[in-house]
């Protein structure tokens, strides 16, 4: 399978779809951790920890701490509600939470902004790369830096 589309989830449908992942593996959908995503999926490119904090400290008028928000973006990322931009060691919300796919980020170097793609065939190459060379991939990650249409 290469290349493929998903439902795309936004706004409260992305909200929605975010909770339902996180509780059907057992997890708690708590008010920190909704204010985290609301945060995180706000954003119109990727976000570290200290972003996400700032904009969660702003919507509720107290001090959060970045500690509180990586350890929420941990649980996140395990639970396919969020991505990692490595490069960048900023977050994205994902899209697609029920979805589960090795992610390909293009990065714009001028303006940020991070497109994301799945393709199984790339990244099942990789995957098979690295088996041939006796190495098991847990995740690959796969991030290519240039400029987007708006700015080429």
């Amino acid at each position: 399978m290469g290349r493929h589309d998903h439902h795309l989830h936004e706004g409260d449908s992305l909200h929605d779809a975010a909770r339902d992942r996180l509780t059907e593996r057992g997890e708690q959908w708590t008010d920190m951790r909704q204010a985290v995503f609301k945060a995180l999926a706000g954003f119109d490119r990727p976000a570290s920890a200290y972003d996400i904090a700032e904009a969660v400290s702003k919507a509720e008028d107290r001090r959060i701490a970045a500690n509180s928000v990586y350890r929420i973006l941990d649980l996140f990322v395990s639970s396919n509600l969020a991505m990692r931009v490595e490069s960048a060691n900023a977050y994205v919300a994902n899209q697609h939470p029920g979805c589960l796919h090795d992610c390909i980020f293009l990065i714009c170097d001028t303006c940020g902004t991070t497109t994301h793609l799945d393709d199984d065939t790339l990244s099942g190459g990789v995957r098979q790369a690295a088996a041939d060379a006796g190495f098991e991939a847990s995740r690959p990650v796969i991030e290519v830096r240039g400029k987007c249409g708006d700015c080429a």
